[in-house]
This record gives structure tokens, sequence and C-alpha cells, in this order.
């Protein structure tokens, strides 16, 4: 069978080989089933799951049509990507940086929760791409800064998660403030009925493609469920996520992430927490504390299932099973990404069962059900294989503080600590592709030489990934987001 690469799909050679300087080579179903049609400037509807490569399959052709025109005037931008979170619109930025720098072009992400200051500057000496959270794009065409009728290109990703979040009015007069002559990409994980209204109202006989069913599991993701009493709750998390390797926790709630942090922490567990209640740059400090290794679990909302992308999280835990299908496959995407393997464990208390049986055939996975009895239940170790560590404390960031006067220049006059918990992080090795195994304590391998090992050996976690110093980073995701 004949392996498609980019260049066979109209991929420019210079933004070729700025993918195999990722090391992509091979286009996932996604990219080779919509890249002919966009790069052909067509209109395309595309679906595929969470972690299936919809990023760059829109950045491709928008890139591709950006290089080589005219600059962008003063607030008037030529190509609009609008997100739903401020998480998606940074990994956006991340994996459009070495895009863009090789075609010329500049790029800048507008969100709330920050000062406009620079994002209004930014603007006034013209942005090719500008990637958005509707609500602060909204505010700053409101207050003259930023015009719509320049766009050559606009992106809707994450569509269903607009439609979940109550954005889609504000994404109609946006995408109405665009010109009708220009080209229209939508992306979503599912295609319901909300979505259909956009395309129908905005897309100009759009090419669509499914890359896979709307509830079809990965296949190196295994599903389980264990069913315990709420007491066993906590200890059973402790015992997963001081095993090797990193691990994503969700909850329901902003107050069940903050207090969960807070325990895991106290039991020794190196945590950070991602949620709607955190500014800007807690969210940045957390988010690069996860990526680093110096917390080995993230404790999130439903906030985090859309749009951070981290190498190598082979565990996914539900401590608080979702509300809906659609969410429980969106969190679990967070492992198993662009064919690496990973695991997804629900926590079921008596009260639970039912709705956890229900979700787990709404979302089309037939789950492996085991029933614990008290923490130490053999299972754990098969789930999450490896020597458990403990830090005293867990984890503590040091916060930058300003200097007086210097306000906003970034500029520190020394730190101060804030603790997740009390005490020093603890860092976990993720050995690189090809890396030798060394049985102490199991392995996790992700398939098809994609990285992801969670190894019982070692503790120390490689960050060089971290360092990219790319100036379109404000913080530093992976820079093989796809």
């Amino acid at each position: 069978m004949t392996t498609t690469s980019f260049a066979d799909l109209g991929v420019p050679s210079d933004l070729v080989r700025v993918l195999a300087g990722l090391d992509i080579t091979t286009p996932t179903p996604i990219q080779a089933a919509t890249l002919p049609d966009s790069l052909a400037g067509r209109d395309v509807l595309g679906r595929g799951r969470t972690g299936s490569g919809k990023t760059f399959a829109f950045l491709l052709p928008l890139v591709a049509r950006l290089s080589g025109g005219r600059p962008a005037g003063p607030s008037r931008p030529r190509a609009l990507v609008l997100v739903p979170t401020r998480e998606l619109a940074l990994q956006v930025q991340e994996s459009l940086a070495p895009l863009a720098q090789a075609a010329g072009i500049s790029s800048r992400t507008v969100f709330g929760g920050v000062g406009q200051g620079p994002q209004v500057q930014a603007l006034r000496k013209g942005v090719d791409v500008l990637i958005a959270c509707p609500g602060r794009l909204e505010d700053l065409i409101g207050q003259g800064h930023c015009r719509l009728d320049a766009i050559e290109v606009s992106v809707l990703d994450e569509a269903d998660h607009m439609a979940d979040l109550g954005f889609l009015p504000a994404v109609r007069r946006l995408l109405n403030a665009t010109p009708k002559g220009g080209q229209r990409l939508l992306f979503s994980a599912t295609l319901d009925r909300a979505v259909d209204v956009l395309v129908k109202q905005f897309l100009d006989q759009p090419v669509t493609h499914e890359a896979d069913s709307p509830q079809s599991p990965v296949k190196s993701m295994d599903h389980h469920v264990l069913r315990l009493a709420r007491e066993h709750r906590l200890p059973t998390l402790v015992d997963l996520t001081s095993a090797p390797g990193r691990t994503v926790v969700f909850t329901r709630t902003k107050h069940g992430a903050k207090a969960l942090t807070r325990q895991l922490n106290k039991a020794g567990v190196p945590t950070v927490e991602l949620h709607g209640n955190l500014g800007q740059g807690a969210r940045t400090r957390n988010m690069e504390a996860f990526h680093s290794g110096q917390a080995t679990t993230l404790v999130a909302t439903d906030i985090a299932a859309r749009g951070i992308h981290v190498d190598d999280v082979s565990l996914v835990v539900h401590a608080d099973p979702p509300a809906e299908h659609k969410a429980y496959l969106h969190r679990s995407g967070r492992t198993a990404r662009a064919g690496s393997a990973g695991t997804v464990v629900t926590l079921s208390t008596p009260e639970q069962d039912r709705d956890v049986r229900d979700l787990a055939r709404a979302a089309g996975i037939k789950p492996r059900i085991t029933v614990l009895d008290g923490p130490g239940h053999p299972v754990l170790s098969e789930l999450a294989p490896g020597e458990r560590v403990l830090v005293p404390g867990g984890l503590v960031l040091t916060v930058p503080t300003q200097q007086s006067g210097q306000s906003g220049s970034g500029k520190s006059a020394g730190a101060r600590s804030k603790p997740q918990g009390a005490g020093g992080g603890r860092s976990r090795s993720r050995r690189g592709r090809g890396g030798s195994g060394s049985g102490q304590g199991g392995q996790r391998s992700s398939q098809g030489g994609q990285g992801g090992q969670r190894s019982g050996q070692g503790r120390q976690r490689s960050s060089a990934a971290a360092g990219s110093g790319s100036r379109h980073s404000a913080a530093s995701f992976s820079s093989k987001a796809r």
C-alpha cells in the first residue's frame, strides 16, 4: 500500500520541509481527506475526533493561501481563526508559528482574561492571521480596533464546542462581517444540528469529509470503569497518579478541581489545576509546569477537554463521570493522540453506575469493569504500571512579582511561592523514540513510534521541547500538536 505524502496532497514544498522538521511526514486521515479541496480554495466541512490532526488540516491551506500575498493593513487581518477557548487559541498559535515563520506572515491571539493593550497594538501594526475567541474579538471590533472586511480565509475550529458554550450568535455576527467571497473552513469533532445551521448559512457548496465515525473510540485507547465506594475515591486517585508518567484527571466543577488538586498535593502527587476561575498567568504557569514534567498530574474541568495538547499523556481519569458522551470522548482524547496508545479510567460510585453504563453505550465503547473493594487492588498497577513515588507536600510553583513602577514590563524583583501543595516538584522520565525499555516497573509504549512511555525506572523529565523560543508562543504546548 502506497503512503500518501503532504507533497502528494499539494502542500507547498517550503511547508512540507517545516512539517518534516517537526517529524510530521505522514498525513492523518482528516488531513489526507481535506487538504486537496482546501488547498484548491473550496469551502470545506471536516469532522474528526479530538487529536485527529484537524489543526494542521486548516493551517496548511490557510498559510499556503496567504503566502506571498499583500501584507495586512492596520486593524485589517487577512485570515480569521475562531476558537472557543484561550487554551485552544494558544495551541493553534503554537502549531502555526513555524509555518508562519517560513511563509513570512504574522499572527496574533485575541482572547479575554488578559489586558487588551498588546492585542490592540498588534492589530494596529497589521496582523495576517488572527486567532480569536468570539467575545474579545467582538469587544475590539466594537471599539474600532479591528475590521473583518479584508478576511480571505475564515476558519471555525471546534464548531460543536462553540455551540455547547452558547457562542453561535457571536460566531454568526463575526462571519457575517467577513467578505462573502472568501474561503471558509469549518472543523468539528461532531456534526450536529447546531453546526449544520452554520454550514447552510456560511459555506458555499462545501465539500464534506468525515475521517471517522462520530462515536468511534480510538483503537489504541483502552477503556476501564472502576466501581468503588466514595471513601475509596481519593486513595485510588493517589495510587494512579503517583505512578510514572503524565495523568489528566477530570472533574465536573471548578470547585471540585481546586479541591482535588489540593488533596493530591497534600498526599504527595505534584499536581496543577486548570479551570475557568484561573487567570491567564496562572493557566500559563500551570500548563508549563505540566508540560515540563514539574507537575505530573493535571486536574481539569471540561474547559480543558478541547485545545490542550501535551505529549505522552498515557492516562486519563474521569474522577467525576461527564454528563454526556460527547464530553467523555473529548476528555478521553487527551490521550491516544495521533496514533499513540492510552488508557482511560472512569471512577464510578454506586449511585453513578447506571449513568456510567448509559454513557458508555452512547459513546460506543465497551469498557472493562472492575469492582474495587479498597485501595491496593492489583488492577491499579496494571492500569498505571511502575513504582509509586510521593513527594512530601506535592508541588510549589514560583510566581514572579513585579517591581514597583514596572507594571507590565515583565521584569521581576523576586518571586513568591504559590503552593499547589507545600514542597518540591517531582519529575518523571519520558524516553525518546527508539529508547530502550527498562522492564523495572512496567511501561506504556505508544504505537507507531510517536513517543509516550510510562517508565518505572526514570524520574527525570526532559523539557527540551518547551524552550522552542518561538515568538508566537504564550505557553509552550506541543510543537507536534496536530
